[in-house]
């Protein structure tokens, strides 16, 4: 990521993965000016593949990712290597600063910055992470399929979690570790569906080589598991956007902290959208890139509206 970053655009797009891409190559389509400062965290570089993508199975996140730098090159986008650490209005636009003491001017934002997954703190489960613990069956489940899966509990939502990576294995086994036990109605089902609950707090998590052991027990007791599934807790990357009023709230599901964006990607404040798992916790690559071409289409309508008001009024006064 080469491209110099000009003084002025008409939307900057901060975040450069499926949503943001996609959102830039709506734009450069559009034939507007469009720059993408992109930080080079994507949430789901440990993976080895993006799954559940119609035409893009199994294809490293590294590669989908320059193919859409490429794409959004060819006509005419910018993306820039940066680390965003403020925005703020700007007379009828916004300035958008960055790390390294550069800033750049737009008319419009789209902020597809995505989100951080915050871990349990146990020994051994973050460097794990992206491999053999896992968190979404949709997006991993299959390569574990028929292995013996741990679930680590984390609240209420990781019941549901069980149940459903009970599709992808007879073997599995629910840690309360240290939340309280599943409701009595969790616990029937799980007893229909034979899934083991094992209480008390872990100590750690133990591997060999490059695979997973199991769960080392506070009592001491291993419990030998292939893969273990975690719902971590989900916080959108939106820190830099206080300046302009904007955070990141609870999302209603429990499941962490987004920014809260309409069905287009529009938020509160006027001019900034935001698409991808910076507002939708839960959307996968496919959904986010949808999210993503949805809110550039948008963005490029607002400005349409705007121009053509502003043509009109010319008109009209001769």
């Amino acid at each position: 990521m080469t491209d110099e970053l000009k003084e002025q655009y008409d939307v900057v797009v901060i975040g450069g993965g499926a949503a943001g891409l996609n959102g830039a190559l709506m734009l450069a389509r559009a034939r507007r000016s469009v720059a993408v400062v992109d930080a080079g965290e994507p949430r789901n570089a440990p993976a080895d593949g993006v799954h559940g993508l119609l035409g893009r199975e199994g294809m490293p996140p590294s590669e989908l990712l320059e193919r859409g730098r490429g794409e959004v090159r060819r006509y005419g986008g910018h993306v820039v290597a940066g680390n965003v650490t403020g925005a703020k209005r700007s007379g009828d636009g916004f300035t958008v600063s960055l790390e390294d003491g550069r800033g750049v001017r737009a008319r419009r934002l789209l902020v597809t910055t995505g989100l951080v997954d915050r871990l349990p703190a146990i020994p051994g489960l973050a460097e794990r992470w992206g491999r053999d613990v896992i968190h979404c069956p949709y997006c991993h489940g299959w390569e574990v399929r028929d292995r013996a899966i741990g679930i680590v509990a984390t609240g209420p939502i990781s019941a549901h979690g069980a149940l459903l990576f009970r599709q992808w294995t007879s073997d599995l086994v629910f840690f309360t570790n240290d939340r309280p036990g599943p409701s009595p109605e969790d616990l029937e089902k799980f007893a229909a569906r034979g899934i083991r609950v094992v209480e008390g707090p872990i100590a750690r998590v133990e591997a060999c080589g490059a695979g997973l052991t199991g769960v080392r027990m506070a009592d001491g007791e291993l419990v030998e598991r292939e893969a273990l599934a975690v719902a971590s807790r989900m916080e959108a990357r939106a820190g830099f956007l206080k300046d302009l009023g904007l955070k990141a709230v609870d999302h209603p599901s429990g499941a962490g902290e987004h920014i809260v964006a309409d069905p287009t990607g529009r938020t509160e404040v006027p001019g900034v959208w935001a698409a991808g798992n910076v507002t939708d916790l839960s959307a996968q690559v496919g959904a986010s890139a949808a999210a993503g071409a949805m809110a550039g289409a948008q963005i490029n309508m607002d400005l349409v509206n705007e121009e053509t008001d502003a043509a009109v009024a010319a008109h009209r006064a001769g």
